[in-house]
Parts: structure tokens; C-alpha cells; sequence
């Protein structure tokens, strides 16, 4: 590659525009000084299977088409209703469909820490019917049912409407994280 050649006018403006210039004696100066960034603690990984209860409440086995329902002891009966009837709105969803049951339970646990970390009051969680199961047992809904009666941050679940997966989803009331709380 060939030096392009400046001419005498573009130099002198070159000149003008930079101004004084001190020409540097050494050529191993530092830029920065050599000192080490300061150690950034790793963030402490939470303890999500401290959130459940280590209960042994028997759940009667659901079919398919059974529906879901649950309220936890001290609140008031209309706030089901009111969870059944939309009146909290979704703030976030989490689909299951697919995922085994400790992939699910795992999915769950981070699912429902973030969500009362950011502040979500209902959430939405799609489980699916069982359809493809053996036997057509639906192991996840099963399962989530007896995990959110056991999670400490949720209130209350039922199923959700038809228009939003009917008995293959449940909404579910979170307890407010205290940050949040009035």
C-alpha cells in the first residue's frame, strides 16, 4: 500500500486543527496504571428447595380434565374467585409441556424466585393435560400441584380458564416479596 502524499495547504491545516504537540521521549510509557481490579463476590446462588414445605400432604391423584384448587389457610375465599375470574392478571408464563419431572420442578423453583424477586403477583403456568402419558396419568399436573401446595411464596391456585388452557394450566397467586410490600 502506497503512502498518500498531503499537500502543503492540508498539512498546514492539519498542523492548525491539532495545535501544540509534546513529542514523548520514551517509547514504553503506561497508559493506565498496572493495578488489579478489585475481586467482585459471585453472586450467592439462592436455596430454591428451601422454598418448599417438606410436607407429606396425600394430593388425591388428578385425571386429565380435573381441575385445580388451592387456598392458603388465612386468606379470604373471594380472592379464588377473583384468581379464578382474572381479576390479578398475568404478569408472566412458564410452559412445562415436554419437560420431565425434575427438569419441570427445577423450571418451577427458578420460575416462581424470579418472579417474586421482580415483583409479579400472578403468573401463569401452562402443565398441559397428560394426554401422552402412560395410562394418560398427567404426571406434571399432579406434580405441580402438590409442589405449589408446598411452595412458601404461593397463596392460591386454580385452573385456568378455557380461553387460557382450561385444565392443562393453573394461575397462581404469589406472595409479595417485602420490597414490593406497602
Amino acid at each position: 500500500m502506497k503512502k498518500k502524499k498531503l499537500s502543503t495547504e492540508d498539512l498546514l491545516l492539519f498542523r492548525e486543527t491539532i495545535g501544540a504537540v509534546k513529542r514523548i521521549e520514551s517509547t514504553s510509557i503506561l497508559l493506565c496504571a498496572d493495578k488489579k481490579p478489585k475481586p467482585v463476590p459471585r453472586e450467592k446462588q439462592p436455596d430454591l428447595a428451601e422454598k418448599l414445605h417438606q410436607t407429606h400432604n396425600a394430593c388425591n391423584n388428578l385425571s386429565a380434565e380435573d381441575t385445580l384448587s388451592f387456598l392458603s389457610p388465612g386468606l379470604a375465599k373471594n380472592v379464588l374467585k377473583r384468581l379464578r375470574q382474572g381479576y390479578y392478571g398475568a404478569d408472566g408464563q412458564l410452559d412445562l409441556h415436554g419437560l420431565t419431572s425434575t427438569q419441570a420442578k427445577q423450571q418451577l423453583l427458578h420460575f416462581l424466585h424470579y418472579c417474586v424477586e421482580d415483583g409479579c403477583r400472578c403468573v401463569h403456568i401452562i402443565h398441559g393435560k397428560g394426554y401422552r402419558s402412560e395410562n394418560s396419568h398427567p404426571v406434571l399436573k399432579n406434580n405441580l400441584n402438590q409442589w405449589l401446595r408446598q411452595h412458601r411464596d404461593v397463596q392460591a391456585f386454580c385452573s385456568a380458564s378455557a380461553k387460557d388452557g382450561g385444565a392443562g394450566a393453573v394461575l397462581v397467586l404469589l406472595h409479595l416479596a417485602e420490597k414490593y410490600a406497602d
